[in-house]
């Protein structure tokens, strides 16, 4: 049996041949058996593959014992919520996010929707999966369940609506989930929504919803200029991750929205701890530091920063990748509060969202991730080390090396899942030095790859 759709942290795979309903319903029975779940939240995204693969999922959890409680047509963190909000065993989204649209996979969590991956059971279900079954002495039972109404709630308690006035917003669902939950909470707003690609659509009319792809990101930045908007918001399938557009159609760079967030929040809850990744980092520490907050590094990935958040009890977390964590979310990552809280921030401040960042921007400006492929990651970075270390402020190995200066600083990591290096540069208000350094960075990789 093709099992290489177990990856690091979630399963994705082509369907039918690496994932499909026989062995969606052997995953069910092993989750079953690995975690001892008894109570198991089942949701799942648009592509067309996904209610057959759920069922298939259903009938192996509910064979093995599992009460199943299905949520149905949904997003990843409504998964995340439901398990959490009713204090279930467990939960499982099936969705392949933004991967090309004939494929499909599983995101998976156990109680309080803590992550399972590869370091804390995902490999064990994997392995478990090509053992025989027999089927549990009573079967689990199978529940409709409506969360969408809480969990509109629940969204709606980190802002508050009476300081809200009317705005126009572009949101772009990219024929994924996300228009479903708009549409839910449009009436408890004061906001024009533009909506594009807004219809859940799993053939993916539109290509597939990722918009950290810049060819994708057009038809939000047209939008919001044809229609004068406030700003434009646009998900990945599972809108798990948001993009914002300025009123300027400006693609906004996720590390200066991680500031932004954190500094509202932070105002919000009277102080309290942050946490960030390692790649780009010196807006958010200054944001953090004037709000009276406590900043905190950790290693990139949702379940080093989930869990790096309940360790610290963190108030929120963000990643430069569009990943927006907040505790009273499970620790989990939503798509739909930051645009909350950002429109919230238009709203009571008068201002602009450009001119919110514009100031960050001009003050510690930012290469964005940069990737090489590279035939050997370890060495090159090695030799970037060793070369970059000498007469630094400081070398830090939290994800790859970070290696500070007085005035500009970088970080390189590898992939977790393909043969290249990201880098990314940022320097204190000097965009020049900024853009030298990332060449002189580039080249030196280069060169170091072609001596192999």
């Amino acid at each position: 049996m093709d099992l290489s759709c177990f990856k690091a942290y979630d399963l994705r795979g082509r369907v039918p041949d690496q994932l499909n309903p026989i062995l969606a319903e052997k995953i069910g029975r092993a989750y079953v058996e690995i975690t001892g779940a008894k109570k198991v939240i089942v949701g799942y995204d648009i592509r067309l593959s996904s209610p057959d693969i759920a069922e298939a999922l259903s009938s192996g959890l509910m064979a093995a014992g599992a009460d199943v409680f299905d949520i149905g047509l949904c997003g990843t963190e409504q998964v995340y919520f439901a398990t959490s909000h009713y204090k279930m065993d467990g939960g499982i989204m099936v969705t392949a996010s933004h991967n090309p649209k004939d494929h499909n996979g599983m995101k998976m969590v156990g109680p309080e929707s803590r992550p399972i991956s590869s370091d804390n059971g995902l490999n064990e279900i994997r392995d478990r999966v090509l053992e025989p079954f027999a089927d549990a002495a009573e079967q689990g039972r199978y529940e409709p369940l409506e969360v969408m109404s809480a969990y509109v709630d629940h969204l709606l308690g980190y802002i508050d609506a009476g300081s809200l006035s009317p705005l126009t917003i572009v949101c772009n669902a990219g024929n994924g989930g996300a228009g479903l939950v708009i549409d839910e909470l449009e009436q408890y707003l004061p906001f024009e929504f533009v909506k594009v690609h807004h219809q859940p659509d799993g053939h993916f009319p539109n290509g597939v919803p990722n918009p950290i792809l810049p060819e994708n990101r057009a038809a939000t930045a047209d939008a919001v200029i044809a229609e004068g908007a406030a700003m434009g918001i646009a998900w990945d399938g599972d809108y798990d991750r948001c993009f914002f557009f300025d009123e300027n159609g400006r693609f906004i760079e996720g590390y200066y929205i991680v500031g932004l967030l954190a500094d509202q929040f932070l105002r919000k809850t009277g102080g309290g701890k942050v946490i960030h990744d390692p790649r780009l980092t010196w807006n958010t520490l200054d944001l953090v530091k004037a709000a009276g907050g406590e900043a905190i590094e950790s290693k990139t990935g949702h379940a080093f920063i989930k869990q790096r958040m309940r360790d610290e009890d963190a108030v929120y977390g963000g990643e430069m990748s569009a990943h927006h964590y907040f505790r009273d979310f499970a620790y989990c990552d939503s798509g739909m509060i930051p645009w909350l809280l950002v429109a919230e921030r238009l709203c009571q401040s008068g201002q602009t969202l450009s001119s919110l960042i514009d100031a960050r921007i001009e003050a510690y400006p930012a290469s964005g991730e940069i990737n090489r492929t590279i035939n050997d990651p370890p060495k090159v970075i090695a030799a970037i080390e060793a070369k970059y270390s000498v007469g630094a402020k400081s070398v830090s190995h939290v994800d790859g090396v970070s290696i500070e200066f007085d005035d500009w600083r970088f970080n390189l990591r590898m992939s977790n899942t393909e043969p290249v290096v990201r880098l990314n540069v940022e320097s204190r208000a000097d965009i020049p030095l900024m853009e030298k350094k990332t060449e002189e960075l580039l080249a030196e990789m280069d060169r170091l790859n072609k001596e192999g």
